[in-house]
Formats: C-alpha cells, sequence, structure tokens
C-alpha cells in the first residue's frame, strides 16, 4: 500500500471515497468532532489528509494536525479509519510524511484495541486523557 498527502486543492474531490473510513473513526470517539466538523478542518487546511490506496483503490485515510510545542512538533493524528496505520509499511510512510512536516513526534488518542496495535509500531503510552464538562 501506498500513503499520500491529499493536497488542498483535492480534499473535496477526495471527501466521498474517504468519509466512512473517518465516520467510523468518529464512531469510536466522545464526540470530540462531528464528520462535518473534520471535514471542515481538512478542506480549510487545518488538518492534513493521508490515504492509503492499493491498487488505485483507497483502503483508509487519516488526518493529521501538525503544531508546534516548546519542545516538539507535534504531528497529532485526529482520526484513523480502514487500514491505515495499520502495519510497519504504511506507518513508515506515515512517519515520512510527518518528518517531512518538520514533525519530531507522533501523537494520538486511542482506545484500548488501537493501543494494543499502535504499540506494535513503537507507540508509548504517554498519559490517558480524562474530562469533565464544565
Amino acid at each position: 500500500m501506498k500513503v499520500e498527502h491529499v493536497p488542498l486543492e483535492w480534499v473535496t474531490r477526495t471527501w466521498e471515497g474517504v468519509k466512512d473510513y473517518i465516520a467510523s473513526a468518529v464512531e469510536f470517539g466522545k464526540g470530540e468532532y462531528t464528520l462535518d466538523q473534520i471535514r471542515g478542518y481538512v478542506s480549510q487546511g487545518h488538518w492534513d489528509m493521508l490515504v492509503a490506496i492499493d491498487s488505485g483503490v483507497i483502503q483508509g485515510v487519516a488526518t493529521v494536525h501538525v503544531y508546534n510545542r516548546p519542545n516538539d512538533r507535534v504531528a497529532f493524528v485526529t482520526s484513523a479509519g480502514g487500514r491505515m496505520i495499520s502495519n510497519e509499511d504504511t506507518f513508515s510512510q506515515v512517519k515520512d510524511y510527518a518528518a517531512s512536516r518538520g514533525a519530531t513526534v507522533i501523537e494520538c488518542a486511542a482506545r484500548d484495541s488501537a493501543s494494543r496495535l499502535f504499540k506494535q509500531l513503537g507507540f508509548e503510552e504517554k498519559y490517558r486523557i480524562l474530562g469533565v464538562k464544565l
């Protein structure tokens, strides 16, 4: 599989082919984002979209927010669905993309099953995210 960054001008044309993958990722969230909000962030260029393609067919998608902290430039995977970050080959390509954006770390929030998979790819748990509505 080949992982490719979707240029901003191609996001709208690509959306129909990836929205179900993103919707499956949103399904496991706790209401942080809706599908429409993710589309807005990506189509406005705030987040990047990566697709995993095999034989010309999209097999998975990830959205990534790249930003700076005082000690790191972070590529934070905000959603991932399908066969995107599922093996060393595709993850290596995601790491290459992140490095090309100047990132020094890749981070994500994950449910337990995804966490187990990502640990096999070298991720380490940094902390658990908790929240309370005010």
